[in-house]
């Protein structure tokens, strides 16, 4: 694509998700993810209720009475979009292909966050550090990042979760609110997830498309890894490979629900044939009720 079409492609997607932003998410989201934590502000004299680990004995020393420190929450947040973009993306059976939604779904996020006067990066992976923009605030950012999630061009088709959140955990500093938007088909990645979920607020946002899980009787049917490249012949019209095959995705996504749950990780489940934005409301809303 010409850089003008890009952008035209990039203002598409601003403005498509600017009404859901403004009308559905900016309260929710202000209202579920807190500040990073305390900052100290400034010392006072102590008064009767106050809370004794706070008293600040170097200033208390210096005037002879008690001092305490005091704190304010840092209302800031860092919001990092680490998105999957390995060759199993850009299946799809519908009108749109995985990474596609990826793309609404990460822009709709990043304008939120920019809404609140936030922070937020974007980080691509496959198998390697496919792109990384450290977090920034301000719609020159985000457009940046709703680009590169659009229009970036993969250099492996693989995918390795855990290299992402390994790199993610190096780089960052302070607690991150982590959106991890991936199809989630890999192996070995559920330690490191549980370790950069205790410092970070990991989400998880799975896309799925109905055919991975639930494939039709269309007979004998050529299928190619798109990670792989490998390629098999199959009779999918056979009933002992449709049961096989059902009970083989079903076990994969109840592993993967079962294993976020024991880590306490949100999950938000899109499906490339049905309407994401209900999924994300309702997730929404259920977190803010939490934090109520």
């Amino acid at each position: 694509m010409l850089p003008k079409e890009i952008l035209q492609q990039v203002r598409k997607i601003e403005i498509s998700t600017r009404s859901i932003v403004n009308e559905l998410f900016s309260g929710e989201y202000h209202s579920i993810f807190k500040g990073q934590g305390l900052e100290f502000s400034e010392v006072r004299a102590y008064q009767p209720g106050d809370n004794v680990k706070l008293i600040d004995w170097n200033v208390s020393a210096r005037f002879n009475q008690p001092y305490i420190k005091k704190f304010e929450e840092t209302r800031e947040l860092t919001v990092m979009l680490i998105i999957d973009v390995s060759h199993s993306g850009v299946f799809g059976t519908n009108e749109k292909q995985k990474r596609e939604i990826s793309a609404e779904v990460g822009a709709i996020l990043a304008f939120s966050a920019i809404n609140n006067n936030d922070k937020v990066g974007l980080l691509l992976f496959s198998d390697v550090i496919e792109q990384y923009i450290p977090p920034k605030k301000g719609k020159n950012a985000v457009l940046r990042i709703v680009r590169e999630i659009l229009f970036h061009t993969p250099k492996s088709k693989r995918t390795a979760i855990s290299n992402a959140l390994e790199y993610y955990y190096k780089m960052s500093k302070k607690k991150s609110i982590i959106f991890l938007i991936s199809d989630f088909y890999d192996q070995n990645y559920f330690k490191t997830l549980q370790i950069i979920s205790q410092k970070h607020d990991v989400i998880a946002i799975r896309i799925l498309d109905q055919k991975e899980y639930d494939i039709p009787k269309l007979g004998l049917i050529n299928f190619k890894d798109a990670e792989t490249g490998n390629e098999i012949f199959i009779n999918t019209s056979n009933k002992q490979f449709q049961e096989n095959f059902c009970k083989l995705a079903q076990k994969w996504i109840d592993t993967v629900n079962n294993e976020l749950k024991r880590m306490k990780i949100d999950l938000i489940d899109i499906e490339t044939d049905k309407p994401y934005i209900e999924n994300l409301i309702k997730f929404f809303k259920k977190r803010a009720r939490r934090f109520r």
